[in-house]
């Protein structure tokens, strides 16, 4: 559904986008994970219209981007991180404007503006000035605005920056939904744990290129070479840090409370297995032995390791 090759953006000697390759399949959800300035924003603008890459290519459904960008434009709901809404108009107005814009016919408005306050969670609100909405509202507004002519492809860049808990509850959940419709579904996002939850893939930009890339358990894999484990014991810790100690693998023992030491062990599933085998054989009373799963947040802060944030 979204073919990207090498697609890149200069200002002057900066480049915000270096050389970024990524195909996304039709009806899958692809999560963007990145800091401030890492280039998502600048890709999503490109993958909507908005900006021109300086080299590269991006095909959105089989119409590209710089050569076909009015065919990309019906193929594609862009939601940018900050948007404008017309305070004066009423909920349904506002949809009404925007399906008069994409040339819907009013008798086709009338039935598809509530069918989409619905989808939203807006239907009470139908008769409310924009202006009076809360932000959670109002992004779920603008994201309605962006389904008005039904696109297949769905560019969402931080839908839910700003929101509080609920209402970035309400925006997953319809999200959901509209991946549960075939939506094919890009979207950024600096909430971590929920695009691991929400997304079928991701990929993390750093410094404009694409660093990993796949589903959240597979960049685990490829980026988390050293395992956490938590081990607990039946008294005898420092006797149990001693063993531990002794091991090559093993390293940075924590100890925690609860009778319980953490460390970074760097052997594969069947090390793990010999390790504890040997504990036990030791004759230390152990409780528990249980490795950690790191989660995306720990993903985003190793990729991002030394990187200025602000």
């Amino acid at each position: 559904m979204i073919e990207i090759n090498g697609l890149t953006k200069k200002y002057g000697s900066f480049t915000a986008l270096d050389s970024l390759t990524i195909n996304i399949d039709r009806g899958i959800v692809f999560g963007v994970v990145g800091h401030n300035g890492a280039g998502k924003s600048t890709a999503f603008s490109i993958l909507a219209t908005l900006l021109s890459p300086t080299s590269g290519t991006a095909v959105i459904n089989g119409a590209s981007v710089t050569h076909e960008p009015e065919k990309v434009r019906k193929q594609i709901g862009y939601m940018p991180d900050f948007f404008g809404v017309y305070d004066h108009l009423r909920v349904n107005e506002y949809l009404d404007f925007y399906g008069a814009s994409y040339s819907i016919s009013t008798k086709d408005r009338e039935k598809l503006i509530p069918q989409l306050l619905d989808l939203v969670n807006l239907t009470e609100k139908q008769n409310s000035y924009v202006d009076v909405l809360s932000r959670g509202m109002k992004q779920r507004l603008c994201l309605a605005r962006s389904l008005i002519h039904d696109p297949e492809v769905l560019i969402l860049d931080e839908p839910a920056s700003g929101l509080d808990p609920r209402a970035r509850v309400e925006m997953r959940e319809i999200l959901k939904e509209l991946k549960n419709m075939g939506k094919t579904i890009l979207i950024s996002s600096h909430i971590l744990p929920e695009l691991s939850e929400m997304c079928d893939q991701i990929g993390v930009i750093n410094k404009g290129k694409l660093v990993a890339h796949g589903s959240v358990a597979d960049i685990q894999q490829q980026l988390q070479a050293d395992k956490v484990i938590v081990v607990a014991f039946h008294g005898q810790m420092d006797r149990a840090v001693s063993f531990f100690e002794d091991d090559p693998s093993v390293s940075k023992i924590i100890k925690l409370e609860n009778n319980s030491i953490q460390f970074q062990y760097s052997g594969n599933e069947e090390a793990q297995m010999k390790l504890l085998k040997k504990a036990i054989l030791a004759d230390l009373p152990i409780l528990g032995f249980k490795p950690l799963d790191s989660n995306l947040e720990d993903v985003f802060m190793e990729i991002t390791k030394g990187v200025d944030l602000n």
